[in-house]
């Protein structure tokens, strides 16, 4: 009897221990899924709540809503954020929902991310004042502290750094450790310092490790910065802050002398590029020609045709257009030039004064020619990608545009110095400028190397315009602008050198920025001209 009893006791407890595991096992699901709603409702209710905060029309109110959204885990906050700055974002003073248009034009309800036919006609606009959108600027920078892209991480750390909001303070320490980019890294390491730089309950020593760490930023922002934190502040701090406000000011007044150096070193290529064919025709043949403005001229228009022929037959050579426009220009206005030499300018020789009238009345006539084929308005000359964009250098802002035009300078008098040292035209030339009855005598012909002289110079003056195109308007008057400056390089580097022309191009480049500040940009130029004449004498 007991051997027949045992297997039916195990029957019996075997379904007791299934339905006691079966029980366990829902209620173990329960409790999950009793845990689970409130997390959910929880975070709707938080987003609700924040929602809640831009239907009051208060300021105080937007501006905590703006910094809870991050917190709420509201999925949409960048976009609301950016229709609030695009002042798109609208809510239903009845019902208390928020809706916001997206950058088509859409109008999206706020709490679900869906599209709403919502009548905009019964909605008002959240308004904006100074604190909001100093915490919009914040909130964003804090948004967009772990983006993907690199030059939105950068603008971030630059907004959290002008805001100095200490709720981005966590957000900023997570970037900051997460951050492989070292530049980038820096910045996230700068906005930190800003903000417990400023931040009042934050340690001394903490405060004075950011001024620290500020002071190595050193630009305009971090000196004003600096300056405000000094004046609102007592000891230690006010000592640092007023320190390094200082030693950044004396740093960025060093770099503005350098900018001006720079920028001194660009005018006087582009002074260089428009002389240095004058420096033959004046300098080498003793010919004042006025028209040379207008050669600079022919050459920017030159390049302008050649755009737009590419616009409209292959848009994808655009990048290679000056390429293409630079030897075209020096044909061109090299065969002008050899033109005017042959119908007028050998007539003239020996006889400046009627060569200084003749050559301006042609610079009219070729203006006039100009403004009847193109035009008298400026015209578009596109500057391709290479040329396009700006750089930081230490505490130098080099424009790509101008860095080109000063290399593409050295170069063509580089060219220059070759062709007349190193070629037999270069040698014949010289011949004829040094003694033109024994150069004819030795059978050089003076008449074609003057012709070539000539057009040589209106060559190089061509390509200074495809240059000056990137820089200037391109117009019937272009050329009258630099027409007077490059007889001052001319004369103040030394009638037919070069090497001269070249020194006193960058030198009156240099002396103009540094003038300029003081003595403004006509005086400037007045000043300058009178000490050539004292020179001169």
């Amino acid at each position: 009897m007991m051997k027949l009893s045992q297997p039916g006791a195990a029957r019996v407890r075997a379904p007791s221990f299934t339905r006691r595991l079966a029980r366990f096992l829902t209620a173990a699901f329960a409790l999950v899924l009793v845990n689970a709603i409130p997390v959910g409702s929880a975070r709707a209710d938080a987003v609700d709540d924040v929602l809640a905060k831009f239907t009051t029309d208060r300021f105080p109110d937007t501006e905590k809503g703006i910094g809870d959204l991050a917190a709420a885990g509201y999925a949409q906050a960048g976009d609301l954020l950016e229709a609030l700055s695009g002042n798109r974002l609208y809510f239903d003073p009845i019902e208390k929902k928020v809706f916001f248009k997206n950058a088509a034009g859409v109008m999206i309800d706020a709490r679900s991310g869906a599209k709403s036919d919502v009548d905009e006609g019964a909605l008002k606009k959240v308004r904006l004042n100074n604190a909001v959108r100093t915490a919009m600027q914040a909130a964003q920078g804090s948004l967009s502290l772990m983006s993907p892209d690199p030059a939105r991480r950068r603008s971030s750390a630059e907004a959290v750094f002008k805001s100095r909001d200490a709720a981005a303070l966590g957000a900023v320490e997570a970037a900051i450790a997460a951050e492989k980019d070292p530049a980038i890294k820096r910045s996230f390491e700068y906005a930190r310092a800003a903000i417990i730089a400023n931040d009042t309950s934050a340690a001394e020593n903490a405060r004075l490790n950011a001024i620290a760490t500020l002071r190595e930023r050193g630009d305009q922002d971090t000196a004003s910065m600096l300056t405000g934190l000094a004046s609102s502040s007592q000891g230690r701090i006010k000592t640092a802050a007023d320190e390094g406000a200082k030693a950044i000011q004396g740093q960025l007044a060093l770099w503005t002398q350098v900018q001006n150096i720079w920028y001194g070193l660009s005018l006087g290529s582009v002074l260089l590029l428009a002389a240095i064919g004058l420096a033959i025709t004046f300098g080498v043949m003793g010919v004042i020609n006025m028209a040379h403005g207008e050669m600079v001229m022919l050459g920017a228009y030159t390049t302008f045709v050649v755009q737009e022929y590419i616009r409209a037959h292959n848009p994808a050579l655009f990048n290679y257009s000056l390429f293409i426009a630079i030897p075209l220009a020096f044909v061109f206005t090299g065969f002008v030039g050899v033109i005017v030499e042959r119908c007028i300018i050998r007539f003239l020789y020996g006889r400046p004064l009627e060569t200084l009238l003749a050559t301006f009345g042609l610079s009219l006539m070729l203006q006039q020619a100009v403004r009847t084929i193109f035009g008298a308005n400026n015209r578009e000359v596109g500057a391709p990608a290479f040329m396009a964009g700006s750089f930081d250098f230490g505490g130098l802002a080099i424009t790509s545009g101008r860095m080109w035009i000063i290399f593409f300078a050295m170069m063509v008098f580089a060219l220059l110095q070759l062709v007349l040292r190193a070629t037999p035209f270069g040698l014949r030339m010289r011949a004829v400028t040094q003694n033109r009855r024994m150069a004819s005598a030795m059978g050089i012909d003076t008449n074609r190397i003057d012709a070539l002289a000539f057009g040589l110079g209106s060559g190089i003056a061509g390509i200074a315009g495809v240059a000056l195109s990137q820089i200037d308007n391109v117009s019937p008057n272009l050329g009258q602008s630099y027409i007077i400056d490059s007889f001052m390089v001319v004369v103040f580097g030394g009638v037919g050198n070069l090497w001269g022309t070249l020194v006193a191009a960058l030198t009156l480049g240099i002396a103009n920025k540094f003038l300029e500040p003081i003595a403004g940009a006509v005086l400037g130029k007045i000043i300058m001209l009178v000490f050539i004449i004292l020179f001169i004498q």
